[in-house]
């Protein structure tokens, strides 16, 4: 009799015990629910912000990488000089309003690769004095990995493009830089 009463000693407690976990446990599964849809809503309405401070950030390069014949063959930049366009739009407030959106938005090695950017054309004149293709390089690299770092935000963390890659699409002697035998 003895092994009966302990028996049911142990059948009611887990008779009551069992509700109370499965409580806790279903309690614990639907915070960590909320709290993991909770960040997608928050990286999806994210997403969309950063997409257009990115192309804004972006635009000045996009002006300066692009060919003389696709600057000139648009009627409104006739007599128009790229370079001047795309210096003096760096130089607004629109564009300063960008960054610092982007230092509040952007994942923390998109603004990194910025700011390393940013910090080597701020030493432009100390950095040409390397020379043409060094000076050259150093602005591929640098503006080749903001862009990686701004893909790998957009959700292709598992890139295996390096900033060479991100570079070919839109200069054509990117493999002589690459190798050393480019010249201007």
């Amino acid at each position: 009799m003895e092994e009966k009463h302990w028996l049911d000693f142990v059948t009611a407690i887990g008779s009551i015990a069992t509700p109370i976990i499965v409580l806790i446990i279903s309690s614990i599964g639907w915070k960590a629910k909320n709290s993991i849809e909770r960040k997608i809503d928050l990286e999806n309405k994210l997403r969309d912000d950063r997409i257009e401070i990115y192309n804004k950030i972006l635009e000045p390069f996009i002006i300066l990488l692009m060919s003389d014949a696709a600057w000139e063959s648009d009627k409104k930049n006739k007599g128009k000089d790229k370079g001047d366009v795309a210096t003096s739009a760096m130089l607004t407030l629109e564009y300063r309003r960008h960054g610092f959106k982007l230092a509040l938005m952007a994942n923390d090695s998109v603004v990194k690769a910025y700011n390393n950017l940013m910090q080597y054309l701020y030493n432009m004149e100390e950095a040409q004095k390397s020379g043409e293709l060094d000076f050259l390089k150093d602005m591929m690299e640098l503006l080749g990995n903001f862009l990686i770092e701004i893909r790998k935000s957009m959700g292709n963390e598992a890139t295996k493009l390096d900033f060479w890659d991100m570079c070919e699409w839109w200069m054509s002697d990117t493999r002589k830089v690459k190798n050393g035998t480019y010249s201007a």
